[in-house]
């Protein structure tokens, strides 16, 4: 555990484990370094680098108007410079998969490959008021016991999902305030989301086209509600060497230790 300062002055939160070759992880939206909990031991022999953005986890809370993709990718560049790492691949859930294809667009020389979990060049609307509907807001629930027993309800496509995997996720998500339960990242994160929203979506598919030479893995729940089946079908097309998986009885995100994603992973391994 340690932390490192970005050019504009925030202390951001870190994670480096491991030896070999280098692996950044980013995580969701509203995540941290956490989201990889249930996978690090698949990266034992890595080196496995996860970073809490700007507003999230245990890092720093900024202005609004810089919990942006564009500010975020150069965050993950400033860490690697920090520790000296020339060259990485990325492990990018969600958002953190939207910032990998930026790097690839943007530092492709600084990239060794790309696995994406649950995120494509294009995102569903289902998906999208999904996000509007559930960020800035604090849980109703008290307990982490009851956040768990909410979570399993509205968690949309998921099934067979353990109770002890949903408190791990609770603790991870949420943090007690003494007076019940909080967000682990600032709620003016809402803002800049919701305005992102409202402007025109810019074409990600030339994001996409930028990863063009680096080994390429996508892992997409069966049920997800904002990488579809059919933006998948395309990015094979594009990609026919890419590994693709879907993780049955999992939406929006699948937690990555499923047989399916830690075989997907294991093979994009193994061409980094």
């Amino acid at each position: 555990m340690a932390d490192f300062t970005t050019s504009d002055g925030l202390r951001l939160h870190y994670e480096d484990e491991g030896t070999g070759t280098p692996v950044l992880c980013l995580a969701g939206l509203t995540r941290n370094s956490r989201d990889f909990d249930y996978v690090a031991t698949q990266f034992s022999d890595m080196r496995l680098i996860r970073m809490d953005y700007r507003g999230r986890g245990q890092s720093d809370w900024g202005a609004p108007e810089t919990y942006d993709i564009a500010i975020e990718a150069r965050d993950a560049i400033e860490l690697l410079n920090h520790l000296g790492v020339d060259k990485s691949a990325i492990l990018g859930t969600s958002r953190g998969g939207i910032i990998a294809m930026a790097l690839a667009a943007t530092q492709h020389d600084r990239i060794t490959g790309v696995c994406l979990n649950d995120i494509g060049p294009e995102i569903a609307m289902e998906g999208i008021e999904m996000i509007k509907g559930y960020i800035g807001k604090a849980p109703v629930s008290r307990t982490f016991e009851e956040a768990a027993r909410a979570r399993a309800k509205m968690m949309l496509g998921f099934d067979n999902v353990p109770h002890e995997r949903w408190l791990q996720d609770t603790h991870a998500q949420f943090v007690d305030t003494g007076d019940g339960l909080g967000l682990s990242y600032d709620p003016a994160l809402a803002e800049q989301v919701k305005a992102n929203i409202e402007a025109a979506v810019p074409d990600l598919w030339p994001f996409f086209d930028a990863l063009a030479g680096l080994p390429l893995a996508c892992i997409r729940g069966a049920n997800s509600n904002l990488l579809t089946q059919e933006t998948l079908a395309q990015m094979q097309e594009r990609r026919p060497d890419m590994i693709a998986v879907e993780v049955p009885d999992r939406g929006h995100v699948p937690f990555l230790d499923e047989p399916e994603a830690a075989e997907a992973l294991a093979r994009w391994k193994a061409l980094l």
